[in-house]
């Protein structure tokens, strides 16, 4: 569509005058073009401007003022250059760092010294080398980890996912040992990737169902015992840590995570795993985020979430969640967060859902439809 079209047709459904009309095209415009635009999953033909005139049709003329107040102020957008930059700055920030502390300890010198001892220097550089990064998700950006980093890292330490069969890890460790000349050579950092964790679930969280605990942490151990075990060669050394870094986490979520894994310590022992996991994050979200929890009036659009809503959209992999009604996103989460890639199922679903309705149901139209991924 054309913009000056979408914009006069969003002026008549705003039922705008003329004066605040042009304040809005002219923030419309800027944010479009800076923004939103770049959001992945919009349909073909259609940018912000025209999925914003669709969404807010849904809502009684009354109701439109709240629901553009809070794409206008509450918001928030993880846009492209936002995401580069948290993957540009992974290995710098939080992978190097770690290096140089552990051959800091190890050589029983001060880490700003690490650098200037040709030993440390080279222990640096083989610990670098032993490093294994694995993506969680496509929203690892692996590519971007292995692109940002050319003549540092190589692409012999950067697989897509963490269920691998038994040449492919033969293949890595193959690929260790000729690059650091020793026969014997083993992983000693393996790094976890993912874009986003809001309640921490999907990585790892107690299945009442089958009394054990699941999750994507809980696949990559019992790939790792079910292939790695079978391998003559040795992969991981016996002092491995494993390192999980997300992008983006939210404030509950970083610490509901960290706190599932401690409690899991027992289950998770076994010959050949690691004692110890660290976690990272490039950014967390501020805890007043949430809608609910906003230092800003949005008593009024929480009330849209709860009656634009269509019980469909729940499933059994949003009841893991352990909250029924979605409103308010998976977890009750209530963010209003939009990320460039996808739309997390966290924020809520008047942000992304998308049904037909029925007799005893409204249709849900979203703002930023979201591509379902399950874990």
């Amino acid at each position: 569509m054309n913009e000056g079209l979408g914009l006069r047709i969003l002026s008549e459904i705003m039922a705008w005058d003329d004066d605040q009309a042009r304040r809005e095209f002219s923030w419309l415009r800027l944010m479009s073009k800076l923004k939103y635009d770049g959001y992945r999953d919009f349909q073909a033909g259609m940018r912000f401007i025209e999925s914003l005139g669709t969404w807010l049709q849904q809502f009684d003329p009354i109701e439109r003022p709240t629901a553009y107040a809070f794409v206008r102020q509450s918001l928030i957008y993880v846009g492209q250059a936002e995401m580069n930059r948290l993957v540009e700055q992974f290995y710098p920030s939080v992978v190097r760092e770690r290096i140089i502390s552990m051959v800091a300890a190890e050589k029983g010198i001060p880490r700003y010294r690490v650098w200037a001892d040709s030993d440390a220097r080279d222990a640096a550089g083989r610990l670098r080398r032993q490093t294994l990064f694995m993506g969680l998700s496509d929203g690892a950006r692996i590519d971007g980890i292995r692109h940002n980093n050319v003549g540092i890292l190589t692409n012999e330490q950067f697989v897509l996912a963490t269920q691998l069969d038994e040449d492919k890890w033969q293949d890595l460790i193959d690929d260790l040992r000729k690059d650091l000349k020793d026969p014997d050579a083993q992983f000693r950092l393996v790094y976890l990737i993912d874009d986003f964790v809001g309640t921490g679930t999907s990585f790892h969280r107690w299945n009442d169902k089958k009394q054990k605990w699941s999750g994507k942490l809980s696949r990559f151990k019992e790939s790792l015992e079910n292939v790695v075990g079978a391998l003559s060669a040795k992969v991981l050394a016996p002092d491995w840590e494993l390192c999980v870094h997300h992008y983006i986490a939210t404030h509950a979520g970083a610490g509901e995570m960290v706190r599932r894994v401690d409690d899991a310590k027992d289950a998770l022992k076994k010959e050949g795993w690691t004692e110890t996991i660290n976690f990272s994050f490039g950014t967390i979200l501020p805890p007043d985020l949430p809608v609910d929890k906003s230092p800003m009036p949005l008593e009024d659009f929480i009330a849209l979430t709860q009656k634009y809503y269509d019980p469909k959209i729940q499933t059994e992999h949003t009841d893991v969640g352990g909250v029924e009604h979605l409103g308010l996103g998976y977890g009750g989460c209530a963010l209003p967060l939009v990320l460039e890639h996808n739309t997390p199922n966290n924020s809520v679903a008047i942000l992304w859902a998308e049904t037909e309705g029925g007799e005893a149901t409204m249709a849900m139209r979203p703002l930023f439809r979201r591509r379902q991924r399950h874990s």
